[in-house]
């Protein structure tokens, strides 16, 4: 598979987005938070804000209730989960998201997929990673594992959400996305 060449148009400004990142665990906390680090780190360097920063249980209620409060918070333009889009019983991130979802974003699960199978062959098909836009707020579920976050942002978030990318970024639709 050939990658298509990323183009950034520096004649555009960058336009920083404010940035939520939630880890979904029965198993991290704060100190051992590598996939939670990992987005954090990558966000700051890619010039956003990290707006918010949240640990909850596999848990569908309070999975769905934290990024709520996010969707409402006008302060966040973009959630990134990570954590919990597997296949075991306590894997219930996507189910948690994706009632909230006003409209699904398809293709990043099938970007993700080629990406990742690069990384992992074709233990992919155990991720059922996922995005949406819910109340005028991207939000993207993201496996738990550091390679899988590194994927996800480095080969699809990073671009997505800048800006300069051409020929077209989530960004500059950010101002459409609560039209009716």
């Amino acid at each position: 598979m050939t990658t298509p060449a990323l183009r950034l148009d520096e004649s555009k400004a960058f336009v920083p987005v404010r940035i939520a990142v939630l880890t979904v665990s029965d198993s991290r906390d704060a100190t051992n938070d590598t996939s939670g680090d990992t987005l954090a780190k990558r966000i700051a360097e890619a010039g956003h804000t990290l707006a918010a920063r949240a640990l909850v249980r596999d848990d569908k209620t309070a999975i769905a209730v934290q990024v709520q409060a996010w969707i409402a918070d006008p302060q966040i333009d973009v959630v990134i989960t990570t954590g919990g889009t597997g296949l075991t019983g306590r894997d219930i991130t996507v189910e948690a998201l994706r009632p909230l979802f006003d409209k699904e974003i398809d293709g990043f699960s099938a970007v993700f997929h080629q990406l990742s199978f690069a990384t992992v062959g074709t233990s992919t098909i155990q991720s059922r990673a996922c995005a949406g836009v819910a109340g005028g707020t991207y939000i993207f579920a993201l496996p738990g594992s550091t390679g899988a976050v590194k994927d996800g942002w480095d080969g699809i978030l990073k671009w997505q959400l800048d800006s300069r990318h051409r020929p077209c970024n989530l960004v500059e639709i950010m101002p459409r996305l609560r039209e009716k």
